[in-house]
């Protein structure tokens, strides 16, 4: 298989939120990648793998990084993929992270998720690659659908929660 996502981390202290995209990626039946890459303790390898993402069939990079977060665009200015930065809790609760990852310069767009938002950047990946792929478009409308029946089900047991003054 050629992944066509690939999940990029700045460490593998990071992998406890970003198995999350992983997950999801391999549940709508996507090949992926998972590698840890940092830009300040291998700089050449990440401009090396984000110029030569695409070449390999690469279509989406998730890239998740904490603190100075500078991961995700130093991938973004060596590709022409589109690039999802996902910030990594750390010692800031995020907000250095998410900040270093949000305030791209103009012509080097980085698409941001909230804190530890892995699985928001895989369903925005994956709603990018539905585009072209109706079996893929199928599968994440199941997934949606399903995201309401969850919804629709609490609904229906909060309704037998008994208390004297509710009145639903």
């Amino acid at each position: 298989m050629t992944p066509i996502v690939s999940i990029i981390m700045g460490s593998t202290s990071d992998l406890p939120v970003m198995e999350k995209a992983a997950a999801f990626l391999d549940s709508m039946e996507i090949p992926f990648e998972m590698n840890a890459l940092s830009a300040h303790r291998t700089p050449a390898e990440v401009e090396s793998f984000a110029r030569e993402a695409k070449g390999r069939g690469v279509k989406v990079i998730l890239a998740g990084a904490g603190m100075a977060a500078a991961l995700p665009g130093v991938i973004a200015a060596n590709t022409t993929l589109p690039v999802i930065g996902i910030p990594i809790k750390g010692m800031l609760d995020g907000l250095d992270a998410l900040l270093s990852i949000v305030q791209m310069p103009p012509g080097i767009p980085v698409a941001t998720m909230g804190v530890n938002g892995a699985l928001n950047a895989a369903i925005l990946a994956v709603e990018m690659l539905a585009l072209s792929d109706a079996q893929l478009a199928t599968r994440l409308e199941d997934y949606k659908s399903n995201l309401k029946q969850k919804i629709v089900k609490a609904n229906q047991d909060l309704a037998e929660v008994k208390y004297k003054f509710k009145t639903n």
